[in-house]
């Protein structure tokens, strides 16, 4: 019987209850005194503890998920590297940072990533940075805090011009920004493929999905509520524009997320493509529910009905144009629940010409070992779906200050040897399993950037749905 099993389940909760009838028939019998009826009666509330435990922590883990198999819950857990099987593709001087007391990104004291194990240390132009910032939702009113990874190229001067893609990367609930960084260990992933120039240098955000904690509210534009969807489609996107040197075209934003990350992470770009046009789910679900957690997410009546279909996201493929988005969907054959609903997703994808990719592993579990397997490749995977350089501040992309430079000195060495050849003549003196996509780039796009080659054709989105 597997861990998960309804078999095993109902199998531990009616040993429970038989351990408790066993105890209550056997406890007049153990009443005497003397060693053997002390330790009979001790025994007897052992076991049956254990065993109520037993059904307990089953329950727990088959709703959660945090152990898929045995082998998971035993720790043989497999590090072999995953592969992204693509499914359908379809048809110097240091840069500033304008953080500011009074702008939409607040700097803060928040723990420091330099804290955890193994972040390295060393001069920004370097080994990159990590701010600890708030981020203020002009429109919601919201705030939500979250780490800012910079690549070194940041901070570089050949780069000093230059608008870097962005990924967001929205964590579990009720998880938040240091499971990011400490568990699923983002920054060291980013700094890894930048090393191994299998990413281009890009901006991450790493945040909660929820704007108003305690509650979790899936991403959604509640009724009358917090509006977590319109905080990271618009309050997010500007206040990242307004202060870091990102890519101004949706061409250069992706987002990903594991568990209810995932799943804010597919609505998001299935309802607003033109503003994150890739995204990535681990482990996530393909629908939004109400449950203890989030409350009522959708509001009463017919207009709350069509909210709760509309973040279906099976129900939108079928009933809705195909977004022109595109998607890469991780779960395990064995230990994830949400392995068949993604692999019809996948199937009716196929069939609705959108644009997917998939990991699928052979055994994992809803939990950070499963996760941390699956985020190098998702990261890959991503930077290869975005442009850079995206676009660049005064129109001029990186390299292009050089060549000018280039060729105004070569203008005037031509000149000085024609004045020397004319003083001469008169006597005078005289001086990222994946296959690329259409005009992608390959994963040696890092490279490409450093010489100022041209981003990819824009993709346009034609679709935006809003949350009631």
């Amino acid at each position: 019987m597997g861990l998960t099993s309804r078999s095993l389940m109902y199998t531990v909760a009616f040993a429970a209850v038989l351990c408790v009838a066993l105890m209550v028939w056997i406890w007049p019998r153990l009443s005497g005194r003397g060693p053997l009826p002390v330790l009979g009666r001790l025994g007897a509330i052992l076991l049956t503890q254990l065993s109520i435990m037993a059904a307990v922590l089953l329950v727990v883990n088959s709703s959660v998920g945090f152990f898929g198999t045995w082998n998971q819950l035993l720790g043989r857990v497999d590090k072999a590297p995953v592969n992204v099987t693509q499914m359908n593709s379809g048809s110097g001087p240091r840069a500033s940072v304008s953080e500011t007391k009074d702008g939409l990104i607040q700097p803060t004291g928040g723990e420091r990533v330099e804290k955890f194990a193994g972040y390295p240390k060393g001069p920004e132009d370097m080994v990159g940075a990590v701010r600890s910032v708030r981020v203020i939702g002009k429109r919601t009113l919201a705030v939500n805090s979250a780490y800012i990874y910079l690549p070194p190229e940041y901070f570089q001067k050949q780069y000093e011009r230059a608008r870097f893609p962005v990924m967001v990367v929205v964590s579990g609930y009720p998880g938040g920004r240091v499971s990011l960084a400490r568990n699923l260990q983002v920054p060291l992933n980013a700094a890894r493929l930048l090393e191994e120039k299998k990413m281009a240098p890009t901006v991450i955000v790493m945040m909660s999905p929820t704007i108003a904690q305690p509650r979790d509210t899936e991403c959604v534009d509640v009724p009358d509520g917090p509006q977590a969807e319109t905080f990271l489609t618009k309050d997010l996107p500007d206040a990242l524009r307004s202060t870091y040197r990102v890519g101004q075209d949706a061409t250069a934003w992706g987002i990903m997320g594991y568990s209810t990350g995932g799943t804010c992470a597919l609505q998001l770009a299935m309802r607003a493509p033109d503003v994150y046009p890739v995204a990535a789910s681990l482990s996530g679900d393909l629908s939004v529910k109400n449950d203890i957690a989030t409350g009522d997410l959708f509001g009463g009546g017919e207009k709350g009905k069509q909210r709760k279909r509309e973040h279906d996201l099976m129900w939108r493929l079928r009933n809705l144009p195909t977004p022109p988005v595109s998607l890469l969907l991780a779960t395990s054959r064995k230990g994830e629940k949400n392995f068949h609903d993604t692999e019809e997703f996948l199937r009716l994808a196929a069939e609705k010409k959108l644009r997917t990719a998939s990991i699928v592993l052979p055994e994992g579990s809803h939990q950070f070992s499963t996760w941390r397997r699956e985020i190098g490749p998702v990261m890959e995977w991503m930077s290869k779906e975005l442009t850079f350089p995206q676009d660049t501040e005064g129109g001029k992309k990186p390299g292009e200050e050089k060549k000018q430079d280039a060729k105004q000195q070569d203008g005037k060495k031509q000149d000085e040897e024609k004045r020397q050849d004319d003083g001469k003549a008169g006597g005078e003196d005289a001086e990222v399993k994946v296959d690329g996509k259409d005009g992608e780039k390959d994963a040696g796009n890092a490279d490409d950037g450093k010489a100022g080659g041209d981003a990819d054709p824009k993709r346009q989105g034609d679709e935006e749905d809003e949350r009631g």
